[in-house]
């Protein structure tokens, strides 16, 4: 067997008091590693000359359960054939999860022709393992030695290759998936709340609204009174009402704050109990001096401190109603928004509306755009486009993540939708500092991404891209300091792109 390299050497003073797997102490009989080999799927069909080979040239490694097979970044020169165990791969910045299981049975490692210089992560043993090695310098040896190990290495990376592109455009999906989960939590907490807060207030409002119409009934008012009383309380409810689609319904918060300084001036002049609750309520509804004073033209000041703290308990029940309206009606039109935006109980491929498309990935973001100025442009002449709508969504949201990213969530960002000839055009704009020119004709790259570690995978782009080629469209990017516009182009004629 050949003798343990100077690498594996210093792995144990680079990991500490972590144990490392070691050649065993008495060498396996290369009957045994023969028989061991035979396991190996990728090398069946080899006769026993070239078995023998592998047996006599590689370098055994063992180790108990939990032992170190390689450190995270360390290099990697050498193929390794999985003899007994599981060697589980995992990321120190992903957390737990196993970004890799090699299983007995398998080649793996760095393989001949392949450019793999270091371990992506840190690989570690499940049960106890049996490991050969051929380092790199053999690998000449070995094509010389046993010439079907050109094929069998080039179709083990193919599938490798295609494996971990797999696992990590999961992760992308994942990591999308995530952001979308999240972003809809906060949209549906904030008028869920809302909904809560008006709704458990509400049963004690209507308790003290219905004492205060029983207060009131006491009074016994004569008829003249109660006519007068209750058309006041129709012209205060229309005025208001005109008050508040002149004003819109979110008044200035410093006017409010003066008028109900005002009005608890006059509730402590008429003797109204309470003030202190009473004010708040009319100040935000607009209410003027000069209507509570129509009003204690018309009532005894035996029966005006119950006038108005009866009309204020309705105004509070009525606002607390509609905040449950207005929230329950945000809820189901995010809960609808996120089913346009899936596709959810369609076709596959449907007549696309473009803008709303646009305008559902927008809610989807409705989190991220608090102090962004949205500018959305879209032609009304445009007409629908087939193609599968949940991919299409997913260049959307590519786009649009990405202008936010780049403005820090902070800017300006325009979303057009027109129609050019027989193409239908998508722009997505953003105020960012632009795309370094030396990074522009990388970032379709899979993989490729300036996005901090854990941030991104770098796929999103190439995701679109290919999505947009399966529409037969394409995407281009044109970016300076302060605008970058990335530009989809559909074409409406589809008939042969399914």
């Amino acid at each position: 067997m050949a003798a343990p390299s100077s690498y594996e050497a210093l792995l144990p003073q680079q990991l500490g008091l972590q144990v490392f797997i070691a050649p065993p102490t008495h060498p396996t009989p290369q009957s045994e590693i023969i028989a061991a080999l035979r396991t190996i799927s990728a090398l069946d069909g080899l006769n026993e000359e070239e078995y023998l080979w592998f047996a006599t040239h590689g370098t055994e490694r063992v180790g108990d359960d939990g032992a170190m097979a390689f450190a995270e970044g360390s290099p990697c020169d050498r193929m390794v054939f999985i003899l007994k165990g599981e060697v589980h791969v995992r990321r120190h910045n992903a957390g737990p999860m196993a970004l890799w299981i090699g299983r007995a049975g398998q080649m793996t490692a760095k393989l001949p022709f392949s450019r793999m210089k270091v371990y992506g992560g840190e690989g570690y043993l499940v049960g106890p393992g049996w490991l050969l090695d051929i380092h790199e310098d053999r690998f000449p040896e070995m094509l010389a030695a046993i010439p079907s190990m050109t094929q069998r290495c080039v179709s083990t990376m193919m599938d490798r290759v295609r494996e971990v592109t797999r696992m990590e455009q999961q992760a992308e999906k994942l990591a999308a998936l995530g952001k979308l989960a999240a972003n809809l939590a906060h949209e549906l907490n904030n008028p869920a709340s809302a909904a809560q807060r008006s709704a458990s207030s509400l049963f004690s409002e209507l308790r003290q609204y219905g004492d205060q119409k029983y207060r009131l009934g006491n009074l016994c008012l004569s008829d003249t009174h109660t006519s007068q009383y209750r058309s006041w309380v129709a012209r205060t409810r229309s005025t208001l009402g005109e008050h508040e689609a002149a004003n819109g319904r979110s008044p200035d918060a410093l006017a409010i704050s003066d008028r109900e300084v005002d009005l608890l001036g006059w509730l402590e002049g008429h003797n109204v109990p309470n003030p202190w609750a009473i004010a708040p309520s009319l100040a935000e509804t607009g209410i003027a001096s000069a209507q509570l004073d129509e009003l204690a033209g018309l009532v005894t000041s035996e029966a005006l401190p119950v006038a108005v703290a009866t009309f204020a308990s309705s105004l509070r029940v009525e606002r607390m109603a509609e905040t449950v309206v207005n929230s329950t009606v945000r809820i189901f039109d995010l809960i609808r928004a996120i089913k346009d935006y899936s596709y959810m109980d369609q076709a596959p491929i449907q007549d696309i509306d473009l803008a709303q498309s646009l305008e559902n990935t927008l809610a989807m973001f409705k989190s991220r755009l608090q102090h962004v100025s949205v500018v959305t442009d879209f032609d009304p002449a445009l007409p629908p486009v087939a193609g599968y709508g949940r991919e299409l969504n997913q260049v959307w949201t590519a786009l649009i993540e990405n202008a936010l990213d780049a403005m820090k969530d902070q800017g300006t960002l325009r979303v057009c939708a027109r129609l050019q000839g027989r193409m239908a055009f998508v722009e997505v704009w953003d105020t960012g500092p632009g795309i370094d020119p030396e990074l522009k004709s990388r970032i379709f790259e899979p993989f490729y991404t300036t996005k901090a570690p854990g941030r991104g995978l770098g796929l999103g782009l190439d995701t679109a891209q290919r999505i947009l080629e399966r529409h037969s469209g394409y995407i281009h990017v044109d970016s300076k300091p302060g605008a970058t516009c990335f530009q989809v182009r559909l074409p409406l004629e589809q008939a042969q792109t399914y």
